[in-house]
């Protein structure tokens, strides 16, 4: 009866450490194939379960000082501030599949030069007012995002990071997982007020993650910066896949 979700939390649980993100592209999946969940209750779910996985992973990141914790903060402020509000309104108005085919064609983009990129050399910028607005603004990009089309903002904020503001690729993991989690505490709180979560199966998830998460992340440490952006492209375009996919049932 548990060894579904446990095995889902493990996996889940090395992506996220490993890749800075939350996890939810395995999770939800897996809840729909593995549990029979429906669509929405899965994506519930997923978000409660993210939380310990994402705690966890950032204690991993924090032992190898790999995170900015002043960038974290404006982009937390774009994504749970505003964000997520703000694409799930969007939701409502814009045509999802018009927004999904750009974004596909962004991630694509993105995997490409990932993979182009050379190392990153570290370049710590003093966050000045102008950049502040540029990490909210990409937070509260990430967040819209998410509430439009359900992935992650690790997916978004990570490369973004390496590519536009010259960040080494372990710090902008460590900071993307900061900033997973207040996201992650504000939606689930919304969820349990619609009766839209599974706790019970979100914990099993999300504790089963967590050693995975830790271990996944003291890995990403070492991991050479030129590796790590081929690993990330590889994931962007699994994503990109997937949504491919999945816009193609819809249609």
């Amino acid at each position: 009866q548990y060894s579904k979700p446990m095995y889902i939390g493990l996996i889940a649980g090395a992506l996220s450490g490993l890749f800075g993100v939350g996890g939810g592209i395995l999770i939800v999946p897996a809840l729909i194939i593995f549990m029979k969940m429906d669509q929405k209750l899965s994506h519930g779910t997923s978000l409660a379960a993210i939380l310990p996985i994402a705690v966890s992973g950032v204690i991993g990141y924090t032992t190898g000082n790999s995170i900015n914790w002043t960038a974290a903060l404006f982009l937390t402020i774009g994504a749970a501030g505003f964000g997520a509000f703000i694409g799930t309104k969007l939701l409502q108005m814009l045509s999802r599949r018009v927004v999904a085919v750009l974004f596909i064609g962004v991630l694509i983009a993105t995997a490409a030069r990932m993979s182009l990129l050379s190392e990153v050399i570290a370049n710590p910028k003093t966050i000045s007012v102008l950049i502040a607005g540029e990490f909210v603004m990409l937070g509260l990009v990430s967040g819209v995002l998410a509430g439009l089309l359900g992935v992650g903002g690790g997916i978004v904020m990570v490369p973004a990071m390496v590519i536009f503001f010259s960040m080494p690729t372990t710090i902008a993991k460590g900071t993307s997982l900061v900033t997973i989690i207040p996201t992650a505490i504000i939606g689930t709180k919304r969820n349990i007020s619609k009766n839209n979560v599974n706790l019970k199966l979100a914990a099993i998830i999300g504790f089963s993650g967590v050693t995975s998460s830790f271990l996944t992340s003291r890995i990403s440490l070492n991991l050479d910066d030129r590796l790590s952006n081929h690993m990330f492209a590889g994931l962007l375009t699994i994503v990109a896949l997937k949504l491919i996919s999945d816009e193609r049932k819809a249609i």
